[in-house]
Formats: C-alpha cells, structure tokens, sequence
C-alpha cells in the first residue's frame, strides 16, 4: 500500500510519526496559553444562565439598598395616618397600607436596606476575621492551630439564632451594628474552618516553597499566596452566608429583639402583618416575599459559584 495514499473522505496520514515536526508542536504550545484559575471559572461562569439571572436580580437589589427613594417614588415609609388604615392596593398605594396608615409599598423598599446592610457588614467582617484566623492556623499549625481549633469549637458548639436571642435579649442599645456584632460572634468559626481546610491543602505546594526559597518570610507568604489561594471555597460559604444573616436579622426583628422600631426592617413588617392575616388581611405576604426572593437570589448565587470555584466540579 502506497505510504501517503488518501483514502475518498479520509485524511491524508502520515506513516512515520516523525515527519511531525517538532517545531509544529513548539508552535502549538505557545500560541495556546492554560487559563488561570480565576479565568477558568470566569468563563464556566458566564455560560452558565443561572448565573445572569443572579446578576440581574443581584443587581436590583443592590440598586433598590442605595437608592430606595427612587423605587419609592419619594414616599415616606415612616408616614403614617389612621385615615388610610388598611387601605387595599391601588393606584396610589400599590400594595395597600397597614393598620397605622403606613404605605406597604415603601415599606417593603426601604425594608431592602437595614437587613441587606447586616447581611453585608456580617459576612464581610466574617470573612476577615474568620478568614485571617483560619488561614493563619492551617498555614502556621503547631500550638496557634491549637489555639485557634479550640476557640472556634466553643463557639462553632453554639446555635446561631439561639445565642443571637439570647445576647439580643441583654443588649439596651439595638442599632444596625450590635445585631452585626453579635451575629460576627458567633459566624466566624464556620468560614474559619473553610479557610484552614483550604490553607492545609495549598501550604506545601511548590509556588509556597518557591516563596521560602527565594527569602520571604512566612508572614509574607501567608498574605501574597496562601490567602489569594483560599478565596475559591470562602468566597462560596461568604456568598450563602449571606443569605443566612439576612434571614436571622429579619428573625430577630420578627420577635422584637433585632433592630429599633425606627429602622424599616421586613421583619418587624412581617410581625405586623402577621396580626391581620386572621382578619383577611394579607399585608406579610408584601415584605415576606421580598425577604424570600433576597435570600434566594445569594443562595443561588453561592450555588453557581460553588460549581465554578470547585476544580472537582469541574473535571465531571
């Protein structure tokens, strides 16, 4: 059989392999660059549709938080008349107003910005502290991992919402921040353990003994490269953490224990409500809702970043 002959829809094929040329291969190499981590998951990221929806409703959110005025249309949530009392939805008050006279629609607005506040101003200090004190133990080890391990097991022993009921309950002073405060507390050992799982797994890797090698100290080490390396799996848990902040702060404000009644919170609006709805009057349903669709939208969120930043998850 002829050594270059073509077959009719074939291929020519080459019987000896080195008549590849090395220099075709070389080319190859070059012009094809492997994608980074953080680009790897971009890319999984944005060919994922769940992840846009996340992003568009992620993006409402965060527009309604700094600027509820003008999805408010100018009212006043804090205007109250016992001549509009329990008005039914309309034109005017596009979903009703309370027992006070309040307008639900503003409410529910103005509502979006002390608990998404928490919810943020929580998990960023989470992350920070629980962060830092995590990746410190599983890159240091020895008696501060010790240290560390036994600190977060007193406090990770401890149910979230039953403490934060507890200590709300003997704070006098209820802002924004002492609900933040406490919900800190008692958070971080669970991100702290994310971040000394993931400081393990990347301290004896060649880029960290490269960074001993060249003389920098393990201080150094620790901020340029074992932190950036830990953020995959944190920023997942910090995503859905969120979430889980913003519904305890709505909880503890549901019972009367979370922020003052001169903040707009969705759980004090929920506890109003909660007192019509045997008469009919469906008014939780406005606040609830929205709390729902929030928490929805950074569990989702969390969830498609969870694929996208676990290298397991994406060899399947």
């Amino acid at each position: 059989m002829p050594e270059n002959h073509t077959y009719p829809g074939q291929e020519r094929f080459v019987a000896d392999p080195e008549d590849v040329t090395v220099g075709a291969i070389d080319a190859v190499d070059q012009d094809v660059q492997p994608a980074g981590f953080w680009m790897t998951a971009w890319l999984q990221l944005r060919s994922k549709p769940l992840f846009w929806v996340c992003v568009a409703m992620l993006t409402i959110i965060v527009l309604v938080v700094l600027f509820p005025s003008l999805f408010a249309f100018g009212k006043d949530p804090h205007a109250a008349s016992l001549d509009r009392s329990l008005l039914p939805p309309s034109s005017t008050y596009w979903f009703g107003t309370d027992l006070q006279g309040h307008d639900i629609y503003a409410r529910t607005i103005y509502g979006a910005r002390a608990s998404v506040l928490v919810g943020v101003l929580t998990t960023l200090a989470v992350v920070v502290i629980g962060g830092l004190l995590g990746a410190a133990a599983g890159y240091y080890g020895g008696r501060l991992d010790s240290l560390i391990a036994r600190v977060s097991d007193i406090f990770f022993g401890i149910p979230l919402m039953l403490a934060a009921v507890v200590v709300m309950q003997m704070v006098t002073s209820r802002t924004v921040y002492s609900v933040v405060l406490v919900l800190t507390i008692f958070s971080w050992p669970q991100l702290a353990r994310i971040a000394r799982s993931a400081a393990i797994s990347v301290r004896n890797e060649e880029y960290i003994t490269a960074s001993k090698s060249l003389g920098a100290s393990k201080f150094r080490t620790l901020f340029t490269h074992v932190i950036p390396n830990c953020l995959g799996p944190v920023i997942v848990v910090a995503t859905v953490g969120l979430g889980i902040y913003i519904v305890t702060e709505a909880t503890l404000s549901y019972l009367g224990i979370g922020l003052p009644a001169s903040e707009v919170s969705w759980g004090m609006d929920i506890a109003d409500g909660q007192q019509l709805l045997r008469e009919g009057t469906p008014i939780l349903f406005f606040p609830a809702t929205a709390l729902a669709i929030t928490v929805l939208t950074f569990m989702m969120l969390g969830d498609v970043l969870s694929d996208a930043l676990d290298p397991k998850a994406r060899t399947r």
